[in-house]
């Protein structure tokens, strides 16, 4: 082994070369050895979750609910009717009409258009409000806005959190479903005159409790439900 070592030195062979490619073949299987063996304890990688790749876009009404793709908010408390109540059977004979229908899914875009029509309303933004709203229950939201525009005043309104959201009553009239949902909400509004000072309303979180009714023609491919009636319990 010398007499060879001493040869290749002599014959001017980059030793050192050979002597890094056998550590580097030392380090290769000592990693081999140590991450092919499992412990069992290692963890399942986490499958990729796509950020929403409409965040911040108004909910829409699809597939027979209201879609919400806009910022998810807290959920508010949901307390469905029992299927054995007379609410409950009602929304048992909905579902046997349009197979798409849910409860829990149609609360869902209930909140999410309560939250919109509140905020369009006091923004005065008619072009948010006319596709959520019944024709008669449009004209009665844009006579108020025009009301509140004529007077120059405006009107701020934030909705800080939805307590329930609760089915009330249900109705259905051949294929017409009616649903009224019960907001509970904590809200701030006020309106302001011209001078800007409070002239209705507080600058102060309150608790309001909303009657909303909701329509549809189940058996129509419109799968909006649009809101019929309005008024605070």
């Amino acid at each position: 082994m010398g007499v060879l070592v001493g040869a290749m030195m002599g014959d001017g062979f980059p030793i050192d070369i050979v002597l890094f490619g056998m550590v580097a073949v030392f380090l290769v299987l000592r990693l081999v050895s140590i991450l092919g063996k499992r412990t069992g304890f290692e963890q399942p990688a986490k499958p990729l979750v796509p950020e929403p790749a409409l965040r911040g876009m108004p909910p829409r009404m699809e597939g027979g609910v209201i879609d919400a793709v806009a910022e998810p908010a807290p959920v508010a408390t949901r307390k469905l009717p029992d299927p054995a109540s007379p609410v409950g059977q009602t929304l048992v004979a909905m579902a046997a009409i349009d197979r798409g229908f849910s409860p829990q899914h149609f609360l869902d875009g209930a909140e999410a258009a309560f939250r919109l029509i509140v905020a369009a309303f006091a923004e005065g933004d008619r072009v948010k409000l006319h596709p959520l709203l019944s024709t008669e229950t449009y004209a009665a939201f844009e006579g108020a806005i025009a009301a509140r525009e004529a007077e120059g005043h405006t009107q701020k309104t934030e909705i800080r959190s939805i307590e329930s959201a609760t089915i009330e009553h249900a109705t259905l009239a051949g294929t017409t479903a009616e649903l009224t949902v019960r907001f509970v909400s904590d809200q701030v509004s006020v309106t302001l005159g011209s001078n800007g000072l409070p002239v209705a309303g507080a600058d102060a979180v309150t608790e309001i409790t909303d009657l909303w009714t909701f329509e549809r023609d189940l058996s129509q491919n419109d799968p909006a439900w649009r809101l019929v009636a309005a008024r605070s319990a």
